[in-house]
């Protein structure tokens, strides 16, 4: 398929972590179609991460509220189909006077069938293990390769297909000057050095996922004492008291950069963090895509699936438990991150970093 001058559209609105994941795609096929005009359907909370990066030259975002966020409010699904009508009718409009030639549906479900169709002609492919019927609105299909279960690997399928090899530069993350200078900003207002900074991420969607509030202080502690590290607390807004009741418990005083930080400058800070420590969610894939060793806390999830992507990093995980991999998003035992002890993950910090 010759791509020169095509137009491309990528669906892949969600989640973070998926978007991610969904770069080296991008990246290989503008590196090897550089007259090619990408396009890409996107959550507007997730648009930040994209707006930097020349590959991509047309964002289209947008917002229909998450169904499967188990914090979803009653009436989610409803708010979400109205929003998806009202969204391909925009969508359509916007398509109609300049279609796309090719369109990569990487998320494969209903909805995002839905807004494929909402560009008129063009080719369309997805994976063929897709479920809620996302294959009868594809005209190709990918199959993944069953030996390669990373959500990373199975993207790259696409590139592949289209005869776009990926090289190791197409694995990064684009940030901005003015990302750059909100971190410098945000270290000197807190006094805080530019050098061994560890990036704690404790938040997650599922509550399931999440360590506990004393061994994230525990350990915080013991960077900030042993190795003599500058931790750095990151998160949205809405996750500023749950960090709030870990720095209480703390003895040293940690940076909190939640809430005073975009998307854009989360991904800044990270190109000057020494280490990534935390648990299973999008910024854990920001950081092993800036190149940054990663330390991450798994348990209801399967990192060989969607642990930090590349050589270089370590998973903590209970390894005892066979109930781990679970996928639940709610459970009264949560063992599997409650016996994780805080020594053993700063161990694997320090020997990580050489420290």
């Amino acid at each position: 398929m010759n791509l020169d001058n095509s137009r491309i559209l990528v669906v892949k609105p969600s989640s973070l972590g998926d978007v991610v994941h969904t770069l080296p795609v991008v990246h290989a096929l503008k590196r090897l179609h550089p007259s090619c005009y990408i396009g890409w359907i996107v959550q507007a909370g997730f648009s930040a991460i994209l707006e930097p990066d020349p590959a991509v030259d047309e964002i289209i975002p947008i917002a229909i509220p998450s169904t499967s966020d188990p914090h979803a409010a009653r009436g989610a699904v409803l708010r979400a189909t109205t929003a998806t009508v009202s969204t391909w009718r925009k969508l359509r409009k916007r398509f109609r006077s300049r279609p796309y030639n090719v369109v990569l549906d990487l998320h494969a479900s209903f909805r995002s069938g839905l807004l494929e169709i909402a560009n008129p002609g063009g080719i369309r492919i997805g994976f063929a293990d897709a479920k809620e019927l996302n294959t009868l609105f594809q005209h190709y299909t990918i199959a993944p390769d069953p030996q390669k279960p990373h959500a990373v690997d199975k993207n790259l399928l696409f590139a592949e297909y289209l005869g776009c090899q990926p090289q190791p530069e197409d694995f990064r993350i684009a940030t901005s000057p003015r990302a750059r200078d909100n971190v410098r900003k945000l270290l000197e207002s807190e006094q805080a050095p530019a050098e061994r900074i560890v990036y704690a991420n404790p938040a997650a969607r599922w509550t399931t996922k999440m360590w506990t509030v004393q061994a994230w202080a525990e350990l915080a502690d013991l960077l900030i004492h042993r190795s003599h590290a500058t931790v750095v607390f990151a998160g949205s807004s809405a996750d500023v008291p749950y960090i709030r009741s870990i720095t209480h418990r703390m003895k040293a005083r940690p940076v909190v950069a939640a809430g005073k930080i975009d998307l854009a400058d989360a991904v800044a800070l990270m190109e000057i963090c020494a280490a990534y420590v935390g648990v299973d969610s999008g910024p854990m894939h920001i950081a092993a895509f800036s190149r940054i060793p990663v330390v991450a806390l798994f348990g209801p999830t399967d990192p060989a699936k969607v642990g930090p992507y590349g050589n270089g990093h370590r998973v903590v995980r209970s390894e005892s438990l066979t109930c781990l991999a679970c996928r639940k998003r709610s459970c009264d035992a949560r063992r599997c991150m409650e016996e994780i002890v805080p020594e053993r993950v700063y161990e694997e910090t320090r020997e990580l970093l050489n420290w």
